[in-house]
Parts: structure tokens; sequence; C-alpha cells
């Protein structure tokens, strides 16, 4: 009897350590989705809307750095990293182009069940609205947040899937501002 559960015991380890290795490096994949360097990605441009209803497209932003973060007001995750966007862009905004794009699918996520979350919370970057959803699918914005990086040629540095820290953020933004 004791050889049989010193065995599961060991078969336990073994398969709970398996797990939590490919957890890892599952995770690992993809929250570096994109490498820097000469061989990053040219963004796709996409077209949202700002708050006063007016198109705004990637292109508009052209020759600057840029961070694109895709939110919901709903999301526990992007509520959490808002705070850090909103003091990058307090601090970067005039370098750095932040393109907070909200996923308005006119359900769950209205344009303004998100502006009244981002007055409630008094941030001030802006704010852009995906309504027909298209700058999502362009960018594989299938799990939210998930921000890209995209240096002053149009080209993707670098991707995280997930809520980051303002130390994170900010460490991303030093990859697009050289």
């Amino acid at each position: 009897m004791k050889k049989r559960t010193i065995v599961l015991i060991i078969a336990l380890v073994f398969i709970i350590g398996g797990a939590a290795v490919g957890y890892y490096l599952l995770g690992m994949s993809q929250n570096q989705q994109f490498a820097g360097g000469s061989g990053a990605s040219k963004a796709p441009d996409f077209l949202v809307y700002d708050s006063e209803g007016k198109e705004v497209t990637l292109a508009d932003f052209e020759d600057k750095p840029v961070v694109v973060n895709f939110w919901a007001s709903w999301c526990g995750p992007c509520r959490s990293e808002m705070e850090g966007f909103d003091n990058q862009y307090k601090e970067l905004g005039d370098e750095v182009e932040f393109v907070m794009v909200n996923l308005t699918d006119g359900g769950r996520e209205t344009v303004d069940s998100a502006m009244e979350f981002i007055s409630d919370e008094g941030y001030s970057f802006p704010v852009y609205f995906d309504k027909d959803m298209t700058a999502a699918d362009s960018y594989q914005a299938y799990s939210i947040p998930i921000t890209y990086f995209i240096d002053a040629d149009g080209r993707i540095v670098s991707s995280v899937t997930g809520a980051m820290s303002e130390y994170a953020l900010s460490e991303g933004i030093k990859m697009i501002m050289d």
C-alpha cells in the first residue's frame, strides 16, 4: 500500500510539474508574439472612431511611436492596467501616441459605457471606438487586454497579451522610442 501511494504521489508531481512548465511556455509564446529588430512586422492599418464620431486610422499617427491597447470597460484585467496607461500618457503623450481602442460591440460594450468608465476614473488618454470590430480582427485581439508597441517606422516591435504593470508598459515604450 505504501509503495502504491508513493508511486501515485510521484506521478502527480510529474503531471503537475509538466502542466506548470507547459503553461509557462504557452504564456511566453503568447506574450512575446512579435520580436523586435529588422524582422518586425508592419503594423496593419485600421479604422476606429474618436469620441466625437470622427474616423481615425493608424496611419494618422505615422512617423511617431504608437502604443495600441485593445480593451473594454467590463474587462477586469483591462481596468487594472488603465491607471498605468494614464500615467504614461501624462508623462509621454507628446512623444508617443496612445491609441486606446475600446471594443465597442454595441451590446456588452457601448460608447456610453466606455466613456462613463473613463470619466468616472478621471483618465485623460484619448479613447477610440472599434464599432465594427475590424481593428480587433486585424490585430487578432481575441483576448483582452492586448497591447502592441509600434515604432515610428510603423513596425510592430512587441506585443503583450494580458494586463501589464506600469513598469512593463514603460519598458515596452522604451523599445519603440529609440
